[in-house]
């Protein structure tokens, strides 16, 4: 079976937070990054391509693509940030390099640029270094570093596109120009910018640069220095011929000229710049950009057209849209569009051709859709339809095609959405909100509410398969809700925290559910009943999901682990190495199992779930993954995180093939309309039709007026052509010499006309038949070329596919020698560094070693050989001590033993007692012979006691001697290990010594100093001041274990006298017992008798009455009375019965309930007899 794979095909969603996070590859592909990928999206066709990002990375930080568009560096932080330059023309965006600071700690590069010719990039560090590296990046060589700040942040760098050696440098108090020269970057110009906050800058020419600043300042730099200010206000000026465009003058204004600053009004932000051959855009505060191009007069621009972002219909207040910052502009190749990306995620473009024509304000579009702008909290698929539901904290709930990658419907609320679930067909959605949780129809255009359920903050909702019932979580409750009566059918109560995830069966039978309690629970939907369980404490479950069969139940937590459940009991775990798993999904075919970690990854692991760490990981999202749902047909893997993205992967096997699933699903195209909008549409289309009709009515109006109007115009025309004809009549009659010329003129004229024309049908008819020739011709050509296009296609994506497989197989042996290498160095580094480190310590061993002072040396000896004689004989006794606890020991077992022995045989002896107690009429005799026994076993039990003590006493006294002689033993061999210390530095003081071997006065000194040193007290001294310190300490250790142990005797006495009394008292208590069981039988016996008596007075009374029925007839009343006087005493007495037999069974009760206070605490060294019934 071949394993299970996830590619990624399509996203949602973009990246905020990453500087300069949208580039132009071509005209129609952007790249941009989405969660912890980088996306190659074409605009046209609707298809991405993906580069994931590096492991273990802690997101990315800033993009910039070269001069050539071709490469591009992704900046990602870390442990040790990194640069990773990709070459976009390979198809898998292949790793050409990775750059990092070298030897210089560093988190994280905030921005990066190529240079003109992109050979050279640069990266600026972040804080606290604020460090500026210089690469030349396909040797991986530092060219030079320099420190851009001390404190204030950088928020760009750029290189100057005519020159690749000056850079520049804004940010916070921040604007420098550096220049690369004899292997270092040298400032030029520094202009006086403490108080300026520069956001953005761009470079106009080769000596100039504009800057945009937080307060809409654009600040013009010549060679470094400040020459002026742009003023972006604007100002209507005349409209011009054929262009009805608003502008606005820029005036220049000389930074010499004493102009008052606080008198400007207060400008937006200018957050992003950007040049191109007419001028340069630039960001004019929120929602808009503003177009400025160069004009005739030196050195100044004026600005012609601003740009606007177009307000959100779909918002509940539209013009939230219009604003958002804008984080980044990017212009095409052509400089055909010009697209821009916002601080709540959002792309736009707008055609800069279009834009110039249109009159007034243009308004940018969407690069794609919209996007969620914050966290996904929700995600549903259906069954019937190819849709996707998401929910999010933006308050928008968005129906996204899977099929067609586009956005179907979206609507923003008023509350945060937390939860949404979709109806199997596809027609209905469920959203749980803050307040209260919603059932809603999905319209052609809209989302409507149908029913609210007061549910407030549900987390968690989800429809049944078959689409008749719903859950929803309150905490930790979950309520299930009848989708016909819209009725709350079930409530499942059991969890003791909030329930974080729920998931049905595929026959809707069953639910199981999972919360931070710790506790994983299976409930049947028929009857509200838990059919299984499975708690622990310790983890808070994040995902739970059903196997494929319903038999199998798996769950994921913040332990770390991926928990199979079954029957109650967890079959395996498999650990996630230090990330949790924060939800997981399974496939239809149980082929496989998904799980979205805490870090943003997705991993693949094989089902049966394997024994050891087995699985694909792929990096997919920069924040936890909230939601994971795999579609009905198994073909795609749908994954949502807190980054705010939505990421479709297809479901394949290893050889590229989407995996078979047994259920063919057939989607419908059915939509739902409410009946108002309906007949709105059709209301308008009627008033459509009227105003069509109208206008045909208007239209053969005028068009009569003008016939009219032509026919006047026609009457005087030809009113005067005949005046002209009669005119030229009465010329023709005055030149009727010249009518024969006229008339064979005429002729002549006429023929050439008839050939003119024949001529014209003949070129026509030509014609016709080449235009029918070219088209045969041409379709022809078309058919040959597609099905050569169509071949070269399929042989050009095989070969891609070899290629691809190819060069996976290279890197994968290239990556598995340069780990080899690297391990082989590393191990020989250290090995020679060992030898290297013995050499030198051997070295060092033979030079202090000397021969001169061996007398010293050889009684120094003999002391420590002494030491070691005593320290054998410590250890022998310790070894004798060690076999005597051992012994010990071994006596405590055995009498453990027996103790637990007689323990059985007391517990035995006591369920008899029990089972004699229920047979105690005939059996009082045996309780008279129990008791004796157990006093008996009290007897022995208090002997066995005090054995016990005493033995527990002599083992601690024992413990307490080991103790003391371990004590000795490590102070001997610390005082060894001094002795060698000391006889060390002697050794190397004499060593000195012997260096004033020619001078004889600074050898006498020497030798003087080592004797006052070394020879100060006798050695005897010492030794006996020692053992008188033993003694002492050994007395005082003595005297205390004896009072430790007089205190614990008198303890001991206390506790048996304690526990003796108490057992006095039970005795007594169950004598008394027994005496009120012994009245509780005669009182037993009697109204047995009694009751005995009744009957027979009873059965005498009715033989009478079956004798002589007819004297009964005769005698009702005195009879009837006397039968009513005896059932009325049998009826007194069997109540008296009842209550007697209720009173014996609760003092039955009682007395074995005090059964278990009458064993001893510790049982009798020899065995009681067996009881004789």
């Amino acid at each position: 079976m071949a394993a299970v794979v996830a590619q990624s095909s399509y996203v949602f969603g973009l990246r905020t937070g990453v500087t300069n996070n949208l580039c132009f590859f071509d005209e129609q592909t952007v790249v941009f990054p989405c969660g912890n990928n980088c996306v190659c999206y074409n605009t046209e066709q609707r298809w991405q391509r993906f580069i994931p990002g590096t492991e273990r990375s802690l997101g990315m930080q800033a993009l910039a693509i070269s001069a050539n568009r071709r490469y591009l560096a992704v900046s990602e932080s870390g442990e040790k940030a990194t640069i990773t330059v990709y070459d976009l023309q390979h198809e898998q965006g292949r790793k050409r390099k990775v750059l990092s600071g070298g030897d210089i700690p560093m988190q994280e590069f905030v921005c990066v640029a190529f240079s003109p010719d992109s050979k050279y990039l640069i990266g600026q560090a972040g804080a606290p270094e604020w460090t500026l590296i210089f690469w030349l990046w396909e040797k991986q060589k530092v060219m030079a570093t320099v420190k851009t700040s001390s404190t204030n942040p950088v928020t760009q760098v750029s290189f100057n596109p005519y020159n690749n050696t000056q850079i520049c440098v804004s940010g916070t108090g921040v604007f420098k120009l550096f220049r690369y020269s004899e292997g270092a970057l040298k400032q030029s110009n520094s202009p006086k910018v403490e108080s300026v906050n520069f956001l953005c800058h761009t470079w106009m020419t080769e000596e100039r640069v504009i800057a945009g600043t937080d307060t809409g300042r654009l600040l013009v730099f010549e060679s470094g220095d400040m020459r002026r200010e742009i003023n972006i206000a604007t100002r209507p000026v005349p409209q011009e011929s054929n262009r009805q465009v608003e502008r606005g003058n820029v005036e220049d204004t000389d930074m010499d000229e004493d102009t008052d600053m606080d008198e400007d009004p207060i400008m937006p932000r200018v957050t992003a710049i950007l040049s191109y051959s007419k001028g340069f855009a630039c960001s004019a505060g929120p929602g808009t950009v503003c177009l400025f191009e160069k004009t005739e007069e030196k050195d100044s621009y004026r600005k012609t057209k601003e740009i606007r972002i177009p307000p959100d219909r779909c918002s509940n207040v539209p013009s939230q849209a219009e604003h958002q910052e804008i984080a980044t502009m990017c212009i095409s190749p052509s400089e055909e569009t010009l697209a821009i990306s916002t601080d709540r995620g959002q792309l736009y473009s707008i055609s800069l051709s279009s834009a110039e024509m249109s009159k007034g304000q243009a308004h940018f579009e969407f690069l794609s859709h919209s996007f969620h702008s914050k966290a996904i909290t929700g995600l549903s698929v259906c069954i019937r339809k190819p849709l996707i539901a998401t929910s999010s904290l933006d308050h928008s709930v968005r129906i996204w095609n899977y099929k067609t990658k586009v956005l179907e419907l979206s609507k923003e609320f008023q509350a945060e959405a937390y939860s949404v679930s979709l109806h199997p067909s596809g027609l209905f959605i469920l959203v749980g909100f803050s307040d209260k949780l919603r059932l809603m129809n999905l319209l052609i255009d809209d989302i409507r509410t149908v029913k609210e359920f007061t549910v407030h903050g549900c987390r968690e909702c989800a429809f049944s398969h078959g689409g008749h019932m719903f859950a929803a979580v309150n905490g930790n409750v979950i309520h299930i809700y009848s989708v016909t009566s819209l009725e709350n059918i079930l409530n499942l109560k059991g969890h003791n925290g909030k329930v974080r995830a729920v998931a049905w069966s595929l026959d809707d039978s069953r639910l199981v559910s999972c919360g931070m309690d710790g506790a994983v629970y299976e409930w049947n939907t028929q009857n509200s009943k838990r059919e299984s369980e499975s708690v622990l404490k310790s983890c808070s479950y994040t995902g739970v999901t059903f196997s494929s069969d319903a038999k199998t139940i798996f769950a994921v937590g913040t332990d770390l682990t991926l928990k199979e459940i079954q029957n109650c009991q967890t079959l395996r775990e498999v650990p996630a190495n230090d990330v949790a798993h924060t939800t997981i999904a399974m496939s239809h075919s149980g082929r496989v199992i998904f799980t979205g970690t805490s870090s943003g990854t997705i991993r693949a692991i094989k089902y049966p779930l394997p024994i050891q760490k087995d699985w694909i990981e792929y990096q997919a999202h920069c924040g936890p993954v909230t939601k994971m749902v795999i579609t009905f047909d198994d073909q795609f893997l749908l994954t949502v995180s807190e980054d705010g993205c939505l990421l479709v992967w297809k479901i394949i096997d290893k050889e590229g093939r989407g995996l078979k699933s047994d259920k063919q699903i057939i989607y419908t195209e059915e939509i739902l309309i409410t009946k108002s909008d309906l007949e709105e549409k059709n209301q308008n289309m009627l008033e459509l039709k009227m105003r069509v009709e109208e206008l045909k009515m208007e239209n053969e109006y005028q068009l009569r007026l003008k016939e009219m109007n032509y026919n006047e115009k026609i009457k005087d025309l030809s009113e005067k052509f005949i005046q002209q004809i009669e005119s030229l009549k009465t010329k023709i009659q005055t030149e009727s010499s010249n009518n024969q010329k006229v008339l064979l003129e005429y002729e002549k004229y006429q023929e050439l006309q008839y050939k003119c024309q024949s001529i014209q049908e003949d070129y026509e008819k030509q014609l016709a038949a080449l235009e029918e020739s070219k088209a045969r011709a041409l379709e022809e050509l078309t058919r040959f070329f597609e099905a050569k296009l169509q071949e070269k296609t399929h042989l050009l994506d095989q070969c891609q596919e070899e290629t691809r497989q190819q060069v996976g197989e290279f890197e994968e042996t290239v990556k598995q020698i340069e780990e080899e290498g690297d391990q082989e160095i590393h191990d020989i580094r250290i090995k020679y560094e060992k030898q290297l480190h013995t050499e030198k310590e051997t070295n060092l061993n033979l030079k202090e070693e000397t021969g001169i002072m061996k007398k010293r040396f050889e009684s120094l000896q003999r002391e420590i050989d002494d030491r070691c004689t005593d320290i054998n004989k410590l250890k022998q006794d310790r070894q004798k001590l060690h076999g005597l606890i051992r012994s010990l020991e071994e006596d405590i077992e055995g009498l453990n033993q027996e103790k637990s022995g007689l323990i059985k045989t007391i517990q035995d002896k006591v369920a008899e007692m029990e089972m004699l107690t229920k047979q105690i009429e005939p059996r009082e005799n045996e309780v008279k012979e129990m008791k004796e026994q157990i006093q008996e076993m009290e007897v022995e039990l208090e002997q066995f006691h005090k054995r016990n003590t005493q033995l527990e006493l002599t083992v601690s006294d024992l413990q307490l001697k080991l103790k003391a002689t371990i004590k000795e033993m490590h102070k001997e061999m610390q005082k060894v290990k001094d002795m060698q210390i000391h006889v060390q530095r002697f050794k190397t003081d004499f060593h000195n010594c012997v260096a004033f071997i020619q001078e004889p006065k600074k050898f006498k000194d020497s030798i003087q100093d080592l004797y006052t040193r070394y020879v100060q007290q006798s050695d005897v001294v010492e030794t006996v001041g020692v053992d008188g310190d033993i003694q002492r300490g050994y007395s005082r250790q003595h005297e205390h274990l004896e009072k430790t142990i007089a205190t614990l005797r008198r303890k001991l006495a206390k506790a048996s006298e304690v526990h003796l009394n108490d057992h006095v008292k039970m005795l007594k208590e169950n004598q008394s017992m027994i005496q009120e069981i012994t009245e509780l039988r005669k009182e037993l016996r009697l109204a047995r008798t009694h009751a005995h008596s009744y009957k027979i007075q009873m059965s005498v009374a009715k033989k009478p009455k079956k004798q002589n029925s007819t004297d009964l007839r005769a005698m009702p009343s005195e009879e009837s009375e006397e039968s009513t006087v005896a059932r009325l005493n049998l009826e007194e007495s069997q109540r008296i019965i009842q209550l007697q037999r209720s009173e014996i069974q609760r003092l039955r009760r009682e007395f074995h309930s005090q059964a278990p206070v009458i064993t001893p605490l510790h049982p009798p060294s020899t065995k009681l007899p067996a009881l004789t019934p």
